[in-house]
């Protein structure tokens, strides 16, 4: 969007008035605003009124017509440190949602800045002395050299942030700190200046749906595409395609004996592998241990050796487990009882059995079952219940392997395995 929108504002391009920019620039930010309340974002809506603010002490203090020593010029100075600054502490707030524990400590800083900034220009204020109406044509505003380095600075930290967390909302602050800083460059300008403001609120506002469409469409325990895309992604198969369901070995035992802590460790292990199927296949989550992979435009014995190679690298990969992530007993009705409990506890047998188990690596193995459309059985419900049957079958013959549901599948080549 930001280079949209420059590519606008100095091409000519840009023809509206500045009382429709100006009307466009608040119904981005009341727009954002409101879809930040209904989402519960809360780091977005007051990254919001930080740039709410950072206007009106533009346009109240008259920084389009600063000059060393007016009120204009204290109000540029203010916000050019403040709100970088503000958008570092919001990156590193953790989303709350709007509860008065996690909106106090922001609310207050930002009330603090208001009245500081207010008191600091009140002091300068002059006259202006220049014209009334900015000039027609762009022109820059020279901020001190110690504010385009705190600008600077917190753009680099955000995007360091952003590359690490991969979140929308961090990708976000980056770019919209980018507009706001080309909105102070160009504030002689009150038409520029109002279009990179707004171009800030809607990267915001656009960050919102964008956290929403994820949420929706993508599992946020393994990064994976989620069920609903799965289904979407159905209805736009065309004929010849396969479906692969995957299944994780024996994954109640994971979380039985180790507790859900181990588990959700092995479907991120497991699901990290997915991705990197050879043969065109795009892999989803379903839910619970269970995982689909589509290859559009091939068939069974296509993609049967590619699933080959997914499964040998699920088993090759090694799971260890840390000191303090295992139960010393698994699950069952009794084991609340606290004798049985300190029986097992006091057992040196027992509690040497759990060191030597900490020191191995787990094997996590998984079974596939794969089927493709075929004349008379294209509907993508048949094919993936034709595929639901070949990971029965898998699991019946020992697990750890990939088996096809049509009858000239190829006989698998590997062996069964159990989860150690």
């Amino acid at each position: 969007m930001l280079p949209a929108v420059a590519l606008l504002v100095h091409s000519g391009w840009l023809t509206l008035p500045l009382p429709a920019l100006s009307f466009l620039y608040y119904c981005a930010v009341v727009g954002g605003m409101l879809l930040a309340w209904r989402f519960h974002a809360s780091r977005t809506f007051f990254a919001l009124l930080v740039l709410f603010l950072a206007q009106q002490a533009t346009s109240t203090f008259g920084a389009s017509h600063a000059a060393p020593g007016n009120a204009g010029w204290t109000a540029l100075q203010a916000i050019a440190v403040l709100v970088p600054l503000d958008f570092l502490v919001i990156a590193l707030m953790s989303e709350r949602g709007f509860v008065v524990a996690g909106m106090a400590p922001i609310g207050l800083l930002l009330f603090v800045q208001s009245v500081m900034v207010a008191v600091l220009c009140r002091a300068d204020e002059v006259s202006p002395s220049l014209p009334s109406r900015p000039p027609p044509s762009a022109v820059l505003v020279s901020l001190p050299g110690y504010t385009l380095y705190v600008l600077a600075a917190a753009g680099i930290i955000l995007l360091v942030r952003t590359c690490v967390t991969r979140k929308a909302t961090d990708g976000a602050l980056v770019w919209s700190l980018a507009a706001f800083a080309l909105s102070l460059d160009f504030v002689a300008t009150a038409r520029a200046a109002t279009a990179y403001s707004a171009a800030a609120a809607c990267i915001l506002a656009i960050a919102i749906i964008e956290n929403s469409y994820l949420m929706a469409y993508h599992d946020e325990l393994t990064a994976l595409p989620s069920r609903r895309a799965f289904n979407d992604a159905l209805t736009r198969l065309e004929e010849p395609y396969s479906i692969a369901i995957a299944d994780i070995d024996h994954f109640k035992r994971f979380n039985d004996t180790y507790g859900h802590d181990i588990g959700d460790q092995v479907l991120r292990l497991v699901a990290s592998h997915l991705p990197r199927v050879t043969g065109g296949g795009r892999a989803y989550r379903c839910g619970g241990e269970e995982f689909a992979i589509l290859f559009p435009g091939k068939t069974t014995s296509e993609v049967f050796d590619h699933l080959e190679q997914l499964r040998a690298s699920v088993e090759a990969a090694e799971f260890r487990l840390r000191a303090g992530e295992r139960r010393q007993v698994a699950r069952g009705p009794d084991r609340r009882r606290e004798g049985t409990h300190k029986s097992v506890r006091t057992k040196p047998e027992v509690r040497q059995f759990t060191e030597d188990r900490l020191k191995a690596s787990l094997a996590v193995t998984i079974s596939i079952g794969v089927a493709n459309s075929s004349r008379g059985h294209s509907a993508p419900n048949v094919v993936l219940r034709a595929a639901d049957q070949a990971l029965y079958q898998a699991k019946a013959n020992g697990r750890n392997r990939v088996e096809a549901a049509s009858s000239n599948r190829r006989k698998p080549r590997t062996k069964a395995a159990g989860i150690a």
